[in-house]
């Protein structure tokens, strides 16, 4: 198979039944994540970060639905409705690729680059417990703005196609800006996940350290999926291959997948937070008398009160207990 549209063509239609295998996984996220916040985090007081999750998942979705809704709508128009088109499907592409609907599709990617880009910031934050980590992933955020509004208006212009011309440089352009921005967050927040797993490791041992460290935590608070894929479609894009709308289709699906998995994640206590993120930066023992009159030893990170029971000794005449480790978090 050698004719780029062709190429084109099949990568379209694989791309759109990824679309929707993931798009039925988003759904099972964001409803997994209404009930937790509907049932109170089982049980717990509301808190009013869990509003802002529910406006957050619902805007994700109503973004993502548009999307999916406008490639099937295209493709649909595209090979059925006008199978006999003058010149073929490539003809029909050219000549409808700024089609109104598709302007709104390339504008609800552009909004959920953003909401998912300004998640990822704030978790790099949130890792790091540090604003000044952040800057430089600030202003890659301005521009991929400032870009993405610029690459909206030339790929609507009518006779233009976001694969061609002007609107393709300015679309490869914004997209080596958001991918930029990506990558620089992700290989912070890992590297911040890998040096406190170290660290805990060597101290508390790998099953204690394994809930905000091990491979899921890595993964997952990294939106790693995510920086991937758009690696894959920049760099497809790039070379001018016809494969890249594979690749931007599973891209723009894990701009909603990736973050929708974080706010599951710290809905059932076991995402990162920000007391998690500055009492994980430094440690000290603290002991104390127990109540039956032995010693109480806790290993604290920070001050905030998130602390880890490693032994609690109980000492009597006629015998010692054996050490109980367990978890004592406020996290």
């Amino acid at each position: 198979m050698s004719d780029p549209n062709a190429i084109f063509q099949n990568a379209y239609y694989v791309g759109n039944n990824f679309n929707c295998i993931l798009y039925g996984v988003e759904l099972v996220l964001y409803f997994a994540s209404i009930w937790l916040i509907l049932q109170g985090r089982r049980g717990q007081q509301s808190k009013r970060s869990d509003k802002q999750f529910l406006f957050f998942s619902t805007g994700l979705l109503v973004m993502i639905t548009i999307y999916v809704a406008v490639q099937s709508v295209f493709g649909e128009e595209m090979w059925i409705v006008n199978a006999n088109y003058p010149g073929g499907s490539a003809q029909y592409l050219a000549d409808n690729a700024a089609v109104w609907y598709q302007t709104l599709g390339s504008a609800a990617s552009i909004v959920l680059n953003l909401m998912s880009d300004g998640l990822l910031i704030y978790r790099t934050f949130v890792v790091w417990s540090d604003w000044r980590i952040v800057i430089f992933p600030s202003i890659l955020y301005l521009g991929s703005a400032a870009l993405g509004i610029l690459t909206c208006y030339t790929s609507g212009v009518p006779n233009s196609d976001f694969f061609l011309g002007k609107a393709a440089q300015i679309a490869l352009s914004y997209s080596s800006v958001v991918i930029g921005l990506n990558f620089t967050c992700s290989m912070l927040i890992c590297g911040r996940i890998l040096y406190v797993a170290k660290r805990m490791e060597a101290t508390l041992g790998r099953e204690v350290s394994r809930t905000y460290t091990g491979a899921a935590s890595l993964i997952i608070e990294s939106m790693l999926p995510y920086t991937l894929f758009g690696i894959a479609y920049v760099v497809t894009l790039g070379i001018n291959s016809p494969v890249s709308i594979f690749f931007l289709s599973v891209y723009v699906m894990f701009t909603c997948i990736s973050p929708q998995m974080i706010i599951l994640r710290v809905l059932l206590g076991r995402g990162w937070t920000r007391d998690a993120g500055s009492s994980m930066g430094t440690a000290r023992f603290v002991s104390g008398p127990s109540s039956a009159g032995g010693s109480n030893t806790r290993f604290t990170y920070g001050s905030d009160g998130t602390a880890i029971n490693l032994r609690s000794i109980t000492v009597s005449k006629s015998a010692v207990s054996e050490p109980d480790y367990g978890l004592d978090s406020k996290v």
